[in-house]
């Protein structure tokens, strides 16, 4: 039986470069993404769930993958309404987590 692929990337340039995205694949660690990472993995065809989070955002996706499919993922940490100004004042701020298959 043919293997499936999926592909996270942390590389989009509306990306703030704080904070770590984690990402889960059926419950298990699939990778800690720092700004500028990418993380590709060979798994079974059929149903997954992927669960990506910032410790304060989290995102689930459920995809079901055909043998030989690749599944590309794009993970974002991104500013929102007053991140900048909580980061200022207190050296921490909200950022929103973007978590979209492109492929």
């Amino acid at each position: 039986m043919s293997s499936a692929t999926i592909t996270v990337s942390r590389t989009s340039s509306d990306d703030v470069g704080l904070r770590e995205i984690y990402v889960d694949l059926d419950g298990k660690r699939f990778a800690i993404l720092q700004n500028g990472q990418e993380v590709t993995q060979n798994v079974s065809p059929g149903p997954h769930r992927l669960r990506a989070h910032n410790t304060l955002f989290w995102k689930t996706v459920d995809i079901v993958l055909e043998p030989g499919e690749h599944a590309l993922f794009t993970a974002v940490n991104r500013p929102g309404w007053g991140t900048f100004s909580v980061l200022a004042l207190l050296g921490a701020g909200p950022l929103y987590l973007t978590f979209e298959r492109r492929a």
